[in-house]
């Protein structure tokens, strides 16, 4: 064996300073370590801290829309305006006065005019005047004469002026008034002739003519061929089956004719008994006393939402604690909580109120609690027990949102802590099995609806083109059905403007040949305006077609349908965790979603179901219910919802479905990337910040990054925009150039769709606000005013989490990077041939066209989001600088992820035509 030593030093030397640096190094990692632990435990203090200063401004700054007092500047406020409308009132006052002052004076000077002018005429009867006294006397006459007559003029006279019985004047011809009044007697068939019995005859012939109308089919055969050739292809259905429907319906509708009360409250309490729900009151409540958690299931329309919490208050639970019911909208919060308030003849806000985001409308007074789920969700933070309550009532549990999943673990859970506290879970579907299960085998209390008898019909054969089916059934329906209104269940807007346009093209060509048909769309981007039009009545002679999106479900009841038309699609958004990309995919409906389409022909009575496949598909091909929410979205936000509530062991979580394993890496993964969460998957001060706000953490992220870079007040007003979808632009059919250059004049200087959208909302703002100017720039309103009110409630929040507002829109440089930090992981590189590809977890995508950038292709971009619909396309794209990722994240981006590209030769972008 052959020893090689070092020139200087022996074995042992080498040996000394190999111990040495092995000393040194577990120092330097013990003192790493322990800078890591204060550097956790500083931050933990900090979100402490946080959060104590939140509840403080919590319990000073809620909106307490019953009890708030107002700031120094709303003060001054409200004593302008009220010292402005005293102003107003006053004059008005001064001016009603006079005018009845006027008008008594007006009367009384008349009153003495006519005595003087009989007292005269009395006195100085067979005198002889001389001309003074004369001239006086004729002079006072004419002045009451005149006075008189226009007093009369003036007057309201409450008769009815046959326009015929009157001159071109306005005066009374007698021979026009003769002439009227008999001609009811003459007889037009006979030349006029007159007959005595010609008005009897007249409304004989009427009521024969009522009773012999051709209702249903009975003149089917021949109007089937008189329009033969409206269809090329006539559809064959096959009626299947009928829906049962409720055998108390025509019950309930006599007890509405019958309700005659004298006033609105005795009228509301009419109708409260008139409802299916007031059947099973004392059963209901002979339940829920033997029973600690109950599912409720009831039709739309039985009543259960609105009767419920008042027999439960009737019933003396309130007396133990407050009854609170959730909802999964806020509108819906509102406007059940304000019903329930006119029930019981009580002001909303004290024994009935409300409590949504950002406005509380309660009390200490209120008993029964209308909120949203997301609500009752916070109130965990500060009530873990719900010990303020007597009866929880979670309502809508069909649809199954996010908030309502978790709801359901957190109360399974206080519910075996708490054996006085009721729970119900109320449902619309007959699908409650599996309510009961996850309940620990709950009893089921069903309540039937207030649905007629539906008919179901079936093809014979499978249709390639939905579509088109759909389009040809209507037209069926509308020349060979009894009257009725049409609903047609699409996918989306581009296909409800596509069968709005084919149908009027085949109207149009039969003329005055068939009936009016009038054609109602109905889609989320719809402006206000139009939608209402689904609601007006239809005219009599006409029919209405109600093309809707699956929006029609069980959000809207519109009043006259008989007829639906379900050809059993659908677009539903699904999340890939794989990708994080985000597809919104036409896929069949589910048999739940059949039964609540075909239900919507059956609430005003018997209607008709003509299902766009056959028999087999639905019983073979259709899942029986639509896959829960939580199964198919990005879950980041729920785990910071859960972290922030001190839920830490999500696997273990008691979900009614649990999420993908995947997905929930996945989200974990990207709070860790955001600094949401430390590497003990705690929640951080700045994760604490980011669960305050009601938006996508990406977007949470972007907006307490603005603190560091002073344009808080900027990157609120685009994430408001950004949080309402793409219903921002409204492009119509026959105006879609206008409609792309007034949307690319936002884009001038290539500034990124961000940008754009800070532009279009600043813009809207020096405006005032105008309507006007939204419909100049294809804008819409509705969209706006969402936006605007999103703004606000941000702004109201900055406060909360200690981030001061500041303005800086010339500094689109610290707004990018402000935008960079929440969407750094969605950073993109041009390629050689024109595509993009993410710098994370690679794949090929691109600029979406109705982007701003389309056609300039910087080398460098972030985007909102991707959608996948023909292509992989990135959605709402801002150019950024790549230093910019390694400066932002360095725990994330390396240099050799981002080095520069500036050498490689890309292609150009494409100019847009001149």
């Amino acid at each position: 064996m052959i020893l090689f030593f070092p020139p200087n030093g022996n074995v042992q030397d080498i040996t000394q300073r190999e111990e040495e640096r092995q000393v040194k190094r577990r120092t330097n990692s013990d003192e790493d370590y322990d800078s890591e632990s204060e550097e956790i435990l500083r931050d933990q203090r900090d979100r402490e801290e946080l959060e104590k200063n939140i509840k403080e401004r919590d319990a000073v700054n809620t909106r307490k829309l019953t009890e708030r007092k107002l700031t120094k500047k709303e003060e001054e406020e409200a004593i302008r305006r009220s010292n402005a409308l005293e102003q107003n009132d006053l004059n008005t006052l001064r001016e009603v006065s006079r005018q009845e002052y006027l008008k008594k004076r007006e009367q009384k000077k008349l009153e003495e005019i006519r005595d003087d002018i009989e007292d005269e005429q009395y006195l100085f009867e067979g005198v002889k005047l001389t001309e003074a006294e004369y001239r006086d006397l004729r002079y006072k006459k004419e002045i009451y004469e005149l006075v008189k007559k226009r007093s009369e003029e003036t007057d309201e006279i409450n008769e009815y002026r046959m326009p015929d019985a009157y001159d071109q004047d306005g005066g009374v011809n007698q021979e026009k008034r003769f002439s009227v009044a008999i001609q009811r007697y003459r007889d037009p068939t006979a030349g006029d002739k007159m007959n005595p019995f010609a008005e009897q005859e007249a409304w004989e012939d009427h009521q024969i003519g009522k009773a012999t109308l051709n209702f249903g089919s009975k003149n089917k055969k021949r109007m089937s061929d008189d329009y033969q050739f409206v269809f090329e292809d006539q559809i064959e259905f096959i009626k299947a089956s009928v829906m049962d429907g409720d055998k108390f319906a025509d019950e309930h509708a006599e007890l509405r004719e019958m309700s005659m009360a004298q006033s609105a409250f005795e009228k509301l309490q009419e109708e409260r008994k008139s409802l299916p729900m007031y059947r099973y009151r004392d059963e209901l409540l002979d339940a829920i006393e033997k029973y600690q958690v109950l599912v409720i299931v009831g039709e739309t329309g039985s009543g259960k939402t609105t009767q419920i919490p008042q027999y439960l208050h009737e019933a003396g639970y309130t007396k133990r604690g407050k009854v609170g019911c959730t909802q999964p909208r806020r509108v819906a919060a509102m406007s059940v909580a304000a019903r329930v308030s006119q029930e019981m003849g009580v002001k909303l806000g004290h024994e009935v109120g409300y409590s949504i985001r950002f406005e509380d409308c309660t009390s200490d007074k209120t008993v029964l609690k209308y909120m949203t789920d997301g609500m009752l969700l916070r109130e965990f933070l500060g009530e873990p027990d719900l010990a303020s309550y007597s009866v929880v009532m979670v309502d809508e549990a069909h649809e199954r949102t996010l908030s309502t999943d978790i709801l359901f673990g957190l109360v399974k859970d206080i519910a075996r802590f708490r054996p006085d506290l009721k729970l119900l879970i109320s449902s619309a579907t007959l699908d409650a099995e599996k309510f009961s299960d996850y309940f620990d085998s709950a009893p089921i209390f069903k309540i039937p609806g207030r649905r007629y008898p539906v008919e179901i019909h079936y093809t014979k054969a499978p249709e390639a083109d939905y579509l088109d089916a759909a389009i040809v059934t209507a037209l069926q329906i509308h020349v060979t059905q009894s009257p009725g209104d049409i609903l047609v269940f699409l996918t989306g807007q581009e296909e409800i403007e596509t069968a709005e346009e084919i149908m009027k093209h085949r109207i149009r060509g039969l003329g005055t040949k068939i009936a009016e048909l009038i054609i109602c769309p109905i889609y989320a981007n719809l402006p206000t305006e139009l939608q209402a039009k689904i609601f007006e009545p239809t005219p009599e002679g006409a029919r209405k077609v109600v093309l809707a999106t699956n929006i029609a479900e069980t959000s809207l009841t519109i009043d006259g349908i008989k007829y639906v038309i379900d050809p059993g699609f659908c677009k539903m958004k699904s999340y890939n965790p794989r990708t994080g990309m985000e597809s919104l995919l036409v896929t069949p409906i589910s048999k739940a979603s059949a039964n609540q389409r075909a239900g919507r022909s059956g609430r005003t009575g018997p209607g008709k179901c003509f299902r766009l496949y056959t028999a087999y598909n639905y019983y073979n091909d259709l899942d029986d219910n639509t896959v829960p929410e939580i199964q198919r979205t990005n879950l980041a936000n729920v785990v910071l919802m859960l972290k922030s509530l001190g839920i830490h062991d999500l696997l273990h979580f008691d979900f009614m479905d649990p999420p993908p394993s995947e997905a929930l890496l996945k989200a974990l993964e990207l709070l860790f990337a955001l600094s949401a969460l430390n590497k003990l998957g705690e929640l951080t001060k700045v994760g604490r910040r980011m669960a305050e706000f009601p938006l996508d953490p990406m977007l949470s992220k972007m907006i307490v990054a603005s603190e560091k870079y002073k344009c808080s007040d900027d990157i609120i007003s685009i994430a408001a925009m950004l949080s309402i979808g793409n219903s921002i632009f409204y492009r119509p059919k026959d105006k879609q150039v206008h409609a792309d250059n007034a949307r690319m004049n936002f884009h001038a200087g290539n500034v990124g769709d961000h940008i754009a959208l800070l532009k279009v909302y600043s813009s809207w703002k020096e405006t005032n606000y105008s309507t006007q100017w939204c419909y100049e720039n294809y804008i819409q309103v509705r969209s706006m005013k969402r936006a605007r009110d999103t703004r606000d409630q941000l702004e109201g929040l900055l406060e909360r989490v200690e981030i001061e507002l500041i303005a800086n829109p010339n500094d689109l440089e610290a707004i990018k990077k402000s935008i960079t930090s929440g969407f750094f992981p969605h950073s993109a590189r041009l390629q050689k041939n024109g595509s993009y590809r993410t710098v994370k977890h690679p794949q090929t995508v691109h600029i979406h066209p109705s982007s701003g950038l389309a056609q300039v292709l910087p080398r460098w971009v972030v985007y909102h989001e991707l959608v996948l619909t023909s292509k992989e396309y990135m959605r709402q794209v801002t150019e950024l600088k790549p230093e910019w990722l390694v400066e932002i994240a360095p725990h994330y981006y390396q240099l050799k992820d981002v080095e520069d590209s500036s050498t490689k030769k890309m292609p150009r972008g494409q100019g847009r035509a001149s």
